[in-house]
């Protein structure tokens, strides 16, 4: 029973250290869009780009495995798609376990960050994802 107890405790001690931060999302807010396209975690991953009617450009920076069904052999990683394919892409991608970080851009600028996890995913955020950052580091 003790094992049992302690094994919850350092469980619940892993989990609660693997969070998305709001300082870590609020970091971004005002930052040039040359600030997220030049990150060495965000190169890493694969981007989504579209655009709302309003003008606000959103990308989502997908940390997921088996995107390959919802990506249209690769195209939805090309340049900008429309709304209707980023939709498309979207409703996939819920099947899957992913990290969305997603990004609200207007004029050149971050205005907002948020991690949306998909499929059962819970999004953390580091220190290393902050704007900035320019070390090595691990993403699983």
């Amino acid at each position: 029973m003790k094992k049992i107890i302690l094994s919850f405790i350092a469980a619940s001690i892993f989990t609660g250290c693997q969070t998305v931060r709001k300082a870590d999302l609020d970091a971004w807010v005002g930052q040039p869009v040359i600030a997220l396209e030049t990150h060495p975690i965000f190169l890493t991953i694969p981007v989504v780009k579209t655009q709302a009617s309003d003008g606000t450009k959103i990308w989502n920076y997908v940390n997921g495995a088996n995107l390959g069904q919802c990506s249209g052999n690769g195209n939805i990683y090309t340049g900008t798609v429309d709304y209707a394919a980023y939709s498309k892409f979207s409703s996939c991608v819920q099947r899957f376990s992913a990290c969305n970080n997603i990004f609200f851009i207007k004029n050149d600028r971050v205005v907002k960050y948020t991690p949306i996890g998909t499929g059962g995913a819970r999004c953390y955020t580091t220190k290393e994802s902050q704007p900035g950052f320019s070390g090595a580091a691990n993403i699983r």
